[in-house]
C-alpha cells in the first residue's frame, strides 16, 4: 500500500471539496482549483477528510494513487494558504535588477534591452530591491514552480562568476577559471 496514497487528507475550515465522477474542484478563501482524476482512481470525502482509494495493486495503480493524493493535497494547500518561490539575484551580479511595472516584472539582466515579463492568470509578483529577490506567489503549485523556472532561465546562475538568478537557498558550485600562462613550452 502507499504510504503516501493511503494517508488521508484533512481539509481545513473555509476548504470544500466537491467530487463529481472523475473532476475534483477545491475551493477555498484563496480561490478554486480542477482537476480531473484518472479513471482507476476513486476519490471519497467524508465529513472534514479526503481518501484516495485504488482499484487494484497493479504497478500502474500504486503510482496513481500516491500522485493523486500528493496532487489533491497540494490544491488543498494552495486554496488555503497559497505557494510562494522565492528567487534572488546574485550579489556578484553588478548591474542586475528586478522592479514592477504595474503587475509586469521588469528585469535588467545585462541585456542589451530590459525584459517585460507578464504574470501568468493566477500568478502575483514581488520584487525587492534590497534584498534583491523576486518572489512568485500563488495557488497552483505546479504554476508557480513553472514560472519561477522561466524567470530563472531569463538568466541562470553560471559557474565562474556566480552572476544570474537563482532559487533562494539554491547553491552554484563555482569553477576555477582558465590556469593561465605557465610559462613553460608546450610539448
Amino acid at each position: 500500500m502507499s504510504r503516501v496514497g493511503k494517508k488521508p487528507i484533512e481539509l481545513p475550515k473555509g476548504v470544500d471539496v466537491t467530487i463529481n465522477g472523475n473532476a475534483i474542484t477545491v475551493k477555498g478563501p484563496k480561490g478554486e482549483l480542477k482537476r480531473t482524476v484518472n479513471d482507476r482512481i476513486h476519490v471519497v470525502k467524508d465529513g472534514a477528510v479526503v481518501e484516495v482509494k485504488r482499484q487494484s495493486d497493479e504497478r500502474e495503480d500504486r503510482a496513481l494513487h500516491g500522485l493523486t493524493r500528493a496532487l489533491l493535497a497540494n490544491m488543498v494547500t494552495g486554496v488555503s494558504t497559497g505557494f510562494t518561490k522565492v528567487l534572488e539575484i546574485g550579489a556578484e551580479s553588478v548591474g542586475y535588477r528586478a522592479e514592477m511595472s504595474g503587475k509586469n516584472l521588469m528585469l535588467y539582466l545585462g541585456y542589451s534591452h530590459p525584459i517585460d515579463f507578464p504574470p501568468p492568470a493566477g500568478i502575483n509578483f514581488t520584487a525587492d530591491s534590497k534584498t534583491r529577490t523576486i518572489t512568485v506567489n500563488g495557488i497552483d503549485k505546479e504554476l508557480v514552480g513553472e514560472t519561477a523556472a522561466q524567470v530563472r532561465k531569463l538568466r541562470p546562475p553560471e559557474p565562474y562568476k556566480g552572476k544570474g538568478i537563482r532559487y533562494q537557498g539554491e547553491k552554484i558550485r563555482r569553477k576555477a577559471g582558465k590556469a593561465g600562462k605557465t610559462g613553460k613550452g608546450g610539448k
